[in-house]
């Protein structure tokens, strides 16, 4: 017994220099970066610098790959069986907690990623066509309430924040709205912009065509109106105790060693720290939000269950 536990002790301390080794010659080849939405919207181009900038510094290139649909919790998803060499990476919005609470898994968002940090957040709000009747907030919950289910506003996907927020705006003031979700920002703009749609919960990825006149404001989501859009009252302006902003990061496979991730966190950290990417979020209204990797771990705990308590006051969590 006592001859195998020494050849257990020298085995082990065989591998651990191994792994050490093998962590500071990380990386050693490209990294691919999952992202949860489709090219040409906010997250897909803030998160390109964001991995150009990276590149630069871990002397390896950081690939985007778009992952659009479920709600945004495809690239998590990826994240599981894949692995745990750092060089498989992915976005984490806010989505990937009410996974369980709404679909059947076999996987853990809280245990089964290896969280790395988090790195900004979204700017929200609801937009209409500029020739819209609906020229306030106030008009838009009149008309609901007028013609139950036949509003229509779209989100970038099923248990979105921008769906479930509006869901629970809904429900505070008794409307019945009529959902459409879509792949993202994009696919989301080119809907409204063509008349398929009444409204449009999204982020600020609608600012250009609210500059160019193509659509008006009703509402902000923060905690404070947006710069870009003074005369756009929030949600707690009007009356509603709500404020979103959907902080999200970046996770690795579940096992990823620590060294591994300490040097994808300090990477990331001295990338979002660029002027090039504050410019790129500055665009869409979004600015740098860090969260170390143990801050990002215990957000990710606290969300996971705040999501459950949210989901299930919707009346939208699975069937047990």
């Amino acid at each position: 017994m006592q001859r195998r536990q020494i050849i257990q002790w020298g085995a082990a301390s065989l591998a651990a220099p191994t792994i050490t080794a093998r962590a500071q010659s990380f990386p050693v080849k490209p990294i691919k970066l999952v992202i949860a939405f489709p090219a040409g919207g906010p997250t897909d181009i803030t998160m390109r610098v964001l991995a150009d900038n990276a590149s630069k510094i871990l002397g390896q290139p950081v690939v985007v790959e778009n992952k659009p649909g479920a709600g945004g919790t495809l690239p998590a998803q990826a994240l599981q069986g894949t692995s745990a060499d750092g060089y498989t990476l992915a976005q984490i919005p806010l989505g990937v907690f009410r996974l369980p609470y709404t679909t059947k898994i076999n996987w853990d968002p809280v245990k089964d990623i290896s969280y790395v940090l988090n790195v900004t957040g979204y700017a929200f709000g609801v937009v209409v066509p500029a020739d819209s009747p609906l020229k306030t907030w106030t008009h838009f919950v009149a008309w609901a309430k007028a013609n139950p289910g036949k509003l229509s506003y779209g989100s970038t996907g099923t248990m979105t924040s921008p769906h479930l927020t509006m869901e629970l705006a809904a429900q505070k003031l008794g409307m019945e709205l009529l959902h459409v979700p879509y792949k993202g920002s994009a696919d989301l703009m080119q809907a409204i912009l063509g008349g398929q749609l009444m409204a449009a919960a999204d982020s600020t990825g609608f600012a250009p065509q609210v500059e160019a006149g193509k659509l008006r404001v009703l509402n902000t989501w923060g905690a404070e109106r947006l710069a870009k859009f003074p005369d756009a009252p929030t949600l707690k302006e009007l009356g509603l105790d709500l404020v979103q902003n959907s902080p999200f990061g970046i996770g690795a496979p579940k096992g990823t060693p620590t060294a591994v991730v300490k040097r994808l966190h300090d990477a990331f950290k001295q990338a979002m720290e660029q002027d090039s990417y504050k410019t790129a979020l500055a665009r869409y209204d979004m600015v740098p939000m860090y969260m170390s990797t143990s801050a990002y771990k215990k957000f990710a705990q606290d969300t996971f269950t705040r999501e459950k308590a949210l989901v299930e006051k919707l009346g939208l969590a699975k069937p047990t």
